[in-house]
């Protein structure tokens, strides 16, 4: 007769089993050894390959997330209050945004006692509201000029939707405001038996929706610029300026490659899309698409929180004929308060001359000469410099 198979207990079972698994684990642990003892340059490859992706988006992320939080709560300075100067009367009017949105306006009048000499629609900066044209725009009224001025929406008396808040970055929403000022303006025009082409005139953010439409709208015959800038070349200005603050690294971040940072505001607008459900157009990229026509762009010399070279940025890659402005001493939006005879000269002279299309007499002595050389394709001015030194960009 066979020999009977012996018994095995519980705990006899579970620790061959245990020890089979060992010898398995062993087994696997050795193979997998033996695999990267032969293929030790592959895996060298491709830990570094892990490495190269893994360390940037972890950098990116960081700078992301820093970006956002400077276009969620960051605000530029006002010139001045709101308040500080006497309002412009006119007709309340109403018309409706490219998206439908309801939007309140204000239709100024020129001053009857002169030649009326065209239509100016104005756009106001973040946190302004449609009275605030006076500041720049009187001299234009008085001048003969009509205005259009209107509340961005989340403004003034504007309505603004539930899943949208404003701020100080122009967005595919502000440019829809814009668009539905200009069809008013047109329409105006029309059923007075007006020629349809108006004048844009723009402060900051609303000087960004001025050079968007003038992209798309070639009725927009002229534009003045005040503390113009992109959002993107911007947002990269304001990364690299803080990004000191934030890393650990000094040489990291002071040798970051170009292509790294046009990567990371390209990621930046991107997600910043994403979480205020809106779009940032690019001024700089519409610039590049607008037909001739002249700007005037004007900046503060001293301005902490645009830097001028933003709108020399924005005046180089602008089409002819062009001018640049920078206003000596002046913080963001500024010139037209510490300059104020000569901004309202300025861009008096400069819609005169293209939007009414007024002949400017020769002056009479050096004194009373135009404050810029229209005639000349491309100028650039400084409060600083004597006008003898005004020389071609």
């Amino acid at each position: 007769m066979p020999a009977a198979r012996p018994v095995l207990s519980a705990a006899e079972v579970a620790a061959l089993f245990l020890t089979l698994s060992e010898k398995r684990v062993l087994q696997v642990a050795w193979s997998a050894t033996d695999a990267l003892a032969r293929n030790w340059a592959l895996v060298l490859i491709l830990s570094t390959i892990a490495t190269m992706i893994v360390v940037p988006l972890m950098v990116l992320r960081k700078y992301v997330r820093i970006s956002l939080n400077i276009m969620r709560t960051t605000k530029p300075p006002l010139s001045r209050s709101p308040l500080d100067f006497d309002r412009l009367t006119g007709e309340p009017v109403s018309f409706p945004a490219y998206d439908g949105l309801p939007l309140q306006g204000l239709l100024i009048r020129g001053n009857p006692r002169v030649l009326r000499r065209g239509l100016v629609v104005f756009a106001h900066e973040f946190c302004a509201d449609l009275h605030s044209c006076a500041r720049y725009c009187r001299c234009l009224q008085e001048a003969g000029y009509d205005i259009l001025t209107f509340d961005f929406r989340g403004h003034g008396q504007s309505e603004c939707p539930p899943d949208y808040t404003p701020r100080q970055w122009v967005t595919d929403r502000d440019l829809d405001d814009l668009r539905g000022a200009a069809a008013f303006a047109e329409h105006w025009l029309a059923e007075q038996g007006y020629p349809v082409e108006f004048g844009v005139f723009g402060i900051s953010r609303g000087a960004c929706a001025a050079v968007l439409l003038a992209a798309e709208n070639a009725h927009a015959r002229a534009l003045v610029l005040d503390g113009a800038f992109s959002t993107d070349t911007t947002i990269e200005y304001f990364m690299r300026r803080w990004a000191y603050i934030f890393a650990k690294v000094r040489f990291v971040y002071e040798n970051h490659p170009p292509t790294f940072w046009r990567f990371l505001r390209w990621a930046m607008i991107h997600y910043a899309a994403r979480e205020f459900r809106c779009r940032f157009p690019s001024v700089q990229k519409a610039i590049r698409r607008l037909t001739p026509r002249p700007v005037l762009f004007i900046h503060g010399e001293k301005d902490s929180y645009l830097p001028v070279e933003q709108s020399r940025r924005l005046y180089a890659l602008a089409p002819q004929p062009k001018y640049l402005w920078v206003a000596a001493g002046a913080r963001h939006n500024q010139a037209a308060v510490l300059h104020p005879e000569r901004y309202s000269r300025l861009t008096m002279t400069f819609f005169d001359q293209h939007l009414a299309r007024l002949t400017m007499p020769a002056p009479a002595s050096a004194d009373h000469a135009p404050p810029v050389p229209w005639g000349h394709p491309t100028v650039v001015a400084d409060e600083a410099s004597p006008p003898a030194a005004y020389a071609a960009g």
